[in-house]
This record gives structure tokens, sequence and C-alpha cells, in this order.
């Protein structure tokens, strides 16, 4: 069995003072799809919430230009992971997502649920289908990263501990997920983005997969058609079955970097002052 080629160091580090290079050798070394695969959920989980895909329906920023709109926050987030929210890219990110976000009437409690999305999706992504468990020292680490880049967008009352935060997400979603014809239309648009990944034969089973991960909670809020039991398992054992075999599987020992990619909306390159739609696009009364 390969052992992480990270964790030596990672073991050296402190997860408070050093939480941005351990989530980096954490979700760029180790665990680089699973962590996109994650974030990706996250987002998706946040579009349950009637006050966010009111928002996004009005502004038609997934019903239009969903690929768009998915490399914009792709781009941020990796240029945060990799670079640091502190380098000069991650700063101009940051104050991109800022002035992003400052066009919109925008609840703190849905900033604070959102960030929350950032830190637990991914541990509990982890804890599923993750080729290895993630250490104690790299769960406080994620959340330590994404505490800090809240306290850098503004974001209010962000609580100081890991369990205080993780209570605060679930409590979130027990009271504000519920079903609205806003929250259908954003996650069809979703939905149907990530479809489009693939080829036009396999996306009805495609469908069917995105339904499998869902919990009920889930598909209740979207109005989307309860998955079978037996999809559920299919699906959660091929990845339980994909990690089994990453085990075993020489390890990866340099970063896999998104921010080296070529996102698709953006094939001769792009700028992080450029991201989002235009000002003349946005509609001020939303």
């Amino acid at each position: 069995m390969y052992r992480s080629p990270v964790l030596p160091e990672i073991e050296t580090l402190d997860a408070v003072r050093d939480h941005q290079r351990i989530t980096f050798l954490s979700c760029r070394v180790d665990f680089p799809w699973d962590t996109t695969r994650a974030l990706e959920f996250a987002l998706f989980r946040t579009f349950c919430v009637p006050a966010i895909s009111a928002l996004l329906d009005k502004t038609q920023e997934f019903g239009k230009r969903a690929q768009k709109r998915y490399d914009d926050t792709d781009i941020i987030v990796s240029v945060m992971m990799e670079h640091g929210y502190d380098s000069e890219r991650g700063r101009t990110a940051i104050a991109r997502l800022n002035a992003l976000h400052g066009r919109f009437k925008i609840r703190n409690e849905d900033f604070l649920y959102v960030l929350s999305t950032f830190v637990f999706v991914p541990i509990r992504w982890n804890e599923r289908f993750g080729w290895r468990r993630l250490t104690e020292k790299e769960r406080v680490a994620l959340f330590q990263f994404w505490r800090a880049v809240g306290l850098r967008m503004n974001i209010k009352d962000i609580p100081a501990g890991y369990q205080e935060f993780e209570r605060y997400n679930i409590e979130y979603e027990r009271v504000n997920y519920r079903f609205t014809e806003t929250n259908q239309r954003v996650g069809v648009a979703v939905r149907d983005l990530f479809k489009s990944w693939f080829p036009r034969w396999t996306r009805p089973l495609v469908e069917k997969g995105i339904y499998a991960f869902m919990d009920d909670n889930l598909i209740r809020a979207f109005g989307f058609p309860p998955a079978s039991p037996w999809l559920r398992h299919v699906v959660g054992f091929g990845l339980k079955s994909r990690a089994r075999v990453l085990r075993l599987w020489p390890r990866r020992n340099r970063p896999l970097l998104r921010t080296e990619m070529k996102p698709p909306s953006y094939p001769d390159g792009y700028q992080i002052e450029k991201l989002g739609p235009p000002e003349s696009s946005v509609d001020h009364s939303v």
C-alpha cells in the first residue's frame, strides 16, 4: 500500500499557522480530483436555499451562462488554494469576489452557509470516498483556510471553532432547505451543465447518477425524482472501489494545478479582474 507523500510534511506543520500549506498539499497533491468533485457538490447544495436560488435565477447566471459561471468560480477558488489568499493573485481574486457579491443584497447568514459548505462537504466526501482519511490536522486546516477567506470577504460572525461551524451548517440546512421553483430551475441548469461534459449517449445515465449522489433532503428541495436504492448503491460502490484501487496505486508526488488548465470559457486566457458578468448585465433590483 502506498503512503501519502505529503503526510510527512503535514505532520511537521501547525494546523492554524500553516493552514494554507496543509490545504495546498492535501487538496492539490493527495486529493485533486476529489476536492474538485466535492466543491462542485458543495455549490450544488447551496442552490437548495430559496434565497440563493432566487438571486441566481433572476440574474440567469446559470440559466444562460452555466459553463462560464462554473469556470469563474473554479478559477477564483483555485487561485486562492494554489497561490494563497494573501498572494497578489489571491488578493485580486478576493477583491473580484467582493466586487461581484457587492452588487447584490445577500444576507450574512447565506454567506456563512456557502462558506461552511466549502469546509464540510469536502470533509464528508473524504469520509465516504477518500483513498485515505483526512487527518485531524487537515480538517482543521481546511476550516482555518476558509475561515480566513471568509474574514477577507467581510463575512460576519464566522464561528471560531470547527464544531460550532459544523453545527451552524447542519442547522441552517434544516431550517432553510425547502422546494421552490427557482431551486428547480437553477438545479436543472447545473445538472445539465454536468451532463454536457459527457458523451451525448451517456447523459440519461449521468443524470440518474447525479440523483444518486443526492440525499433525500436535496432531492426534495430540487423537486428531482428520487434515485433508486440500487443505483445509489452502485454509485457508492463504484467510488469506494476507486478508493481501494488508489490505495494500491503509486501516489502522485506533484501538485495538480487547476490554474494551469485552460477553462472552456477562456481558451485564450483570462484576467481575474474581469471574471463574472459585466456590470452592464446586472439588474440592480435583485
